[in-house]
């Protein structure tokens, strides 16, 4: 074969034939789990208190909400979407729940129906999203001053405080060793696992995200899937805030604020891209571990809170940064 033709050249470019290429790959693939590691590393030596058994199961708890946002914000993005809304979605679910239980409605009941309360909204913004053609962005943006304005005044500015044992155990009760909200939170993930990976409507969302137009001339219901996707996450986000509720015995307006920024970040962190069509639940979980880790190492390292939201608002611009690289990187190929 003369030296020089197309087949020899598309050989070589598939293959990483020199170290910056081979940097490159392990960077891209493992830059999360990297930064993981290192992270872990770091705290480990510069705290005592970190590598402790009894801190390690308050970092897995105190995650157990960040985590529940993030499978369902995995969703979102991947279809190339954004919900702002997040943390207002879980002050109403929250509201919602307490004031429903301390109304007289069985607990079950109460989680149900504010379950489907969340469906509802997500509900609504796909069906905007999906049919009216405004970007996420904005409708998320404005559902957020609507649902925080509908939490005050539902609750009329005091939170909304729930005594019930049996509710409380939802957030701070052990089945053994093993936190209640972690059990719900692993039954969540393998779950969205489950939908992303391994059913039609994963790959749709995947299909959405990665070409919009072209997952129609393939005769997917755009529409459809679109809003299924902003259902399923107000159900989800739901259950974060029920959980953040029964954890603080009190449904209150002003909980989860800010929370949708986090649960972004891990899910940029965990690669996904903000453009649409790439992200996994597995890499969520590591997105959300190096939040997590790095909250708890800021608590430990007694930095003040106004210091910790300068360095969250550097990792996620960080996130971000990576995130753009990654994906003109992908586009330039």
């Amino acid at each position: 074969m003369p030296k020089g033709t197309s087949t020899e050249l598309e050989i070589t470019q598939n293959k990483p034939n020199n170290w910056k290429q081979t940097l490159y790959l392990i960077f891209d693939k493992g830059s999360t789990m990297i930064g993981l590691v290192l992270l872990f590393v770091i705290l480990s030596i510069v705290t005592t208190d970190f590598l402790t058994v009894d801190n390690l199961i308050n970092v897995t708890r105190q995650a157990t909400v960040l985590c529940i946002m993030a499978v369902a914000m995995t969703f979102i993005i991947i279809t190339g979407g954004i919900d702002l809304s997040a943390g207002s979605q879980i002050a109403v679910s929250g509201v919602a729940v307490s004031g429903l239980i301390v109304a007289g409605v069985p607990i079950p009941l109460a989680v149900l129906l504010a379950i489907m309360i969340g469906g509802l909204i997500g509900l609504f913004i796909g069906g905007v999203v999906s049919t009216q053609k405004i970007p996420p962005f904005i409708v998320t943006l404005g559902m957020t001053t609507i649902l925080s304005g509908l939490a005050f005044v539902y609750t009329q500015g005091n939170p909304i405080a729930v005594s019930d044992a049996t509710f409380r155990a939802l957030g701070r009760g052990y089945i053994g060793p093993i936190p209640i909200p972690v059990i719900i939170m692993v039954i969540v993930v393998i779950i969205g696992h489950i939908l992303l990976s391994h059913t039609r409507f994963g790959r749709y969302v995947y299909m959405i995200g990665d070409n919009e137009e072209a997952a129609r001339l393939c005769g997917i219901n755009v529409n459809w899937v679109k809003t299924g996707v902003y259902v399923l996450g107000g159900a989800i986000m739901s259950i974060a805030g029920i959980i953040l509720a029964s954890r603080l015995s009190t449904g209150s307006p002003n909980s989860g604020t800010g929370s949708e920024l986090d649960a972004i970040a891990a899910v940029v962190l965990g690669g996904a891209n903000l453009f649409g069509g790439e992200g996994k639940i597995v890499g969520t979980l590591m997105g959300v571990a190096i939040i997590s880790i790095l909250n708890n190492g800021l608590n430990l390292l007694d930095v003040s809170s106004y210091n910790q939201l300068m360095i969250k608002g550097v990792v996620i611009l960080l996130a971000v940064w990576l995130n753009s690289i990654k994906a003109r990187k992908k586009m330039s190929v």
